[in-house]
C-alpha cells in the first residue's frame, strides 16, 4: 500500500515493501499489478493533516482530526503513525504500525484514557477503526502475502466520481485466511498511477458489505496522492469521508517517530 493510499486507502492502502525481481514471459497478472500498487513511488516519508467525517445511517456526523506520519524503512520495514488531535474525548488516541517483510504487521493502539498501549491481534485487523467504517488494516495497510491474487480484468475503463474517465485493472485479492469477515476484495487499479481508487469488500457469503472510491486524486510534490475518499458500509447504511488538508513527503523523519515510546508520549 502505497504512502498515501494504504490509509485512504485514507488513505494508505498498501503499504510499499520492495519490488520483486525477474522477468515475465507473459502478460500482468494479479500479483503483479498488487506488487505495482505496493511499490509505487511515494518518497521516503511523509506527513498528511486528515479530516475525518464520520456518517450515520440517520443523519448524524462525528467528526475527528488527525495527523498521519509515514515512513519507508530498509528490507520492509516500513513505518506508520496516526495521532488524533481532536474531538476532546479521543485527543492522544494513536495508532502505530510496523510492517514486516516476511511476518505479520505489528499494530499498537494507545488509548490515553488509559494510559496504556494495547497491541491488535491479527484476527481484529479487519475491526473497525475508532468508529470509522474504515478497518485497522485499510487504515495502516494489509499484509501482502496474506492473500493470493487474481487479475479479474486487464484493460477496463470506466469513470470515477467526478466524471472522469480512467483506464484499470479490475484485481481480486483472497485472504488465505478464510475466517476472515472480508475475504474479498475486488480493486479498480488506475493504470497510470497504479492508486486503487474503487473497491468493494465482500463478506464471506460473497455479499458486497462496503464500498471504497477516491473522491480526489492529484499529483503533490510528484507523487500521486488520495486527497479524498469514503468508504460506506452497505448493510449499516453508514460512510467515512477522509480529506488530506494538508501532505507533505520527504519530511526527514526518522526511526524515533515511529518508536512505542513515541506512541505514549502523544499522550502526555
Amino acid at each position: 500500500m502505497s504512502m498515501s493510499s494504504r490509509i485512504l486507502s485514507i488513505c494508505w492502502l498498501l503499504v510499499v515493501i520492495g519490488l520483486s525481481g525477474g522477468a515475465r514471459a507473459a502478460g500482468p497478472d494479479g500479483r503483479w499489478v498488487a506488487e505495482q500498487i505496493r511499490d509505487r513511488d511515494q518518497g521516503r516519508d511523509a506527513r498528511f493533516d486528515v479530516r475525518m467525517r464520520i456518517l450515520d445511517s440517520r443523519g448524524g456526523v462525528r467528526e475527528r482530526r488527525f495527523t498521519l506520519m509515514l515512513k519507508r524503512g530498509a528490507k520492509g520495514e516500513d513505518r506508520g503513525l496516526i495521532r488524533f488531535s481532536q474531538p476532546a474525548d479521543i485527543k492522544s488516541t494513536g495508532l502505530l504500525i510496523w510492517k514486516h517483510l516476511n511476518a505479520e504487521a505489528e499494530r499498537f493502539l494507545f488509548l490515553p484514557a488509559m494510559g496504556r498501549i494495547r497491541r491488535i491481534a491479527g484476527g481484529e485487523a479487519q475491526e473497525n477503526f475508532v468508529g470509522s467504517d474504515f478497518s485497522y488494516e485499510d487504515i495502516g495497510g494489509q499484509d501482502f502475502d496474506a492473500y493470493t491474487y487474481e487479475l479479474l480484468e486487464g484493460d477496463g475503463t470506466t469513470t470515477d466520481p467526478s466524471g472522469a474517465t480512467y483506464k484499470f485493472y479490475k484485481l481480486q485479492s483472497r485472504a488465505r485466511d478464510a475466517s476472515a469477515p472480508f475475504p474479498t476484495t475486488i480493486s479498480y487499479v488506475d493504470k497510470e498511477s497504479f492508486v486503487v481508487r474503487h473497491a468493494e469488500r465482500l463478506d464471506r457469503a460473497g455479499q458486497r458489505r462496503k464500498t471504497y472510491d477516491v473522491q480526489k486524486l492529484a499529483k503533490v510534490q510528484g507523487f500521486w496522492t488520495a486527497l479524498a475518499a469514503t468508504m460506506a458500509t452497505d448493510r449499516e447504511r453508514t460512510r467515512t469521508e477522509l480529506v488530506i488538508d494538508a501532505s507533505q513527503y520527504n519530511v526527514g523523519l526518522t526511526e524515533d517517530d515511529f518508536s512505542r515510546r513515541a506512541l505514549e508520549r502523544g499522550g502526555s
